[in-house]
């Protein structure tokens, strides 16, 4: 299993983020890898309000949160359909876990995906027994990746085959550029469509449309982050789009500025 990725796919002006608050990335336990992206940990410590977005990833999230004046919280984060926006201020800590596409169902098999996708839903009301302060309070690192740890492990998850097969497929998604239509991809891996859509609501939360969108918005948003020059429809093909018109449309719909506004932002 290789090390947490260190793209920055989905995060709005990430190196603005980076500026206001500490992130980074652990990996699980062993047993917990093929379940799990990886954890994330964020603290902040701020004189003024900061609010960071998030085009999100088709994985749900498992959150562990303190904000300044608040008890501590936990809650799952479904799958969001749209950008998410999270203001911060003051001192506070965040401690989450993201599942693979697929990863969640095994601890929480008793309802499809798609029931949490648009939803944060907050502890006890998910019957998964946790303790955010376990998490939240220890100042070490270590500690904290070794509580989210015997978190999980506790939940005992089940072996799914269906998860593994809805986990590899939209990992087949996210690196192969060539697969672009629903129907064709179905077709390449044995499958009718219909059955294709029935597992990624059971498993991943969101249609595999909805995942081929999601994932060609996150390449062009990591293009306008780190390219000084973007040709815009040279990515708009090669991202699969009929014309850098439906790029520009999808961008602004999910981003909420066209990409070359965006660029210019980033890069001033």
């Amino acid at each position: 299993m290789a090390a947490p990725r260190r793209d920055t796919r989905g995060i709005v002006d990430a190196a603005e983020l980076f500026a206001q608050v500490r992130f980074r990335r652990h990996e699980p336990a062993e047993p917990l890898r093929p379940y799990l992206e990886h954890y994330w940990l964020i603290d902040w410590d701020l004189t003024q309000p900061y609010a960071s977005h998030v085009v999100p990833h088709p994985s749900v999230n498992i959150v562990f949160q303190r904000f300044a004046g608040q008890e501590p919280f936990a809650e799952v984060a479904g799958i969001g359909l749209e950008l998410f926006t999270q203001k911060l201020e003051g001192r506070g800590r965040v401690c989450g876990i993201q599942f693979r596409p697929g990863g969640f169902r095994p601890f929480a098999p008793g309802r499809p995906v798609s029931d949490w996708t648009g939803q944060r839903v907050r502890f006890p009301e998910v019957p998964l027994d946790a303790d955010p302060e376990a998490v939240l309070g220890p100042d070490g690192e270590d500690a904290r990746v070794a509580a989210l740890d015997a978190f999980l492990l506790g939940l005992a998850p089940e072996p799914d085959p269906q998860a593994d097969l809805a986990t590899a497929l939209v990992d087949r998604i996210r690196t192969d550029r060539s697969i672009r239509r629903v129907g064709d991809f179905a077709h390449a891996e044995g499958l009718s469509v219909r059955l294709l859509q029935r597992l990624f609501a059971g498993y991943v939360g969101v249609g595999p449309k909805w995942v081929i969108l999601r994932y060609r918005i996150h390449e062009a948003l990591e293009h306008a982050e780190t390219e000084r020059e973007v040709d815009w429809a040279a990515l708009a093909a090669d991202l699969g789009y009929a014309d850098q018109a439906h790029l520009v449309r999808d961008f602004t719909a999910t981003v909420g500025v066209p990409p070359t506004a965006y660029a210019a932002r980033t890069s001033g």
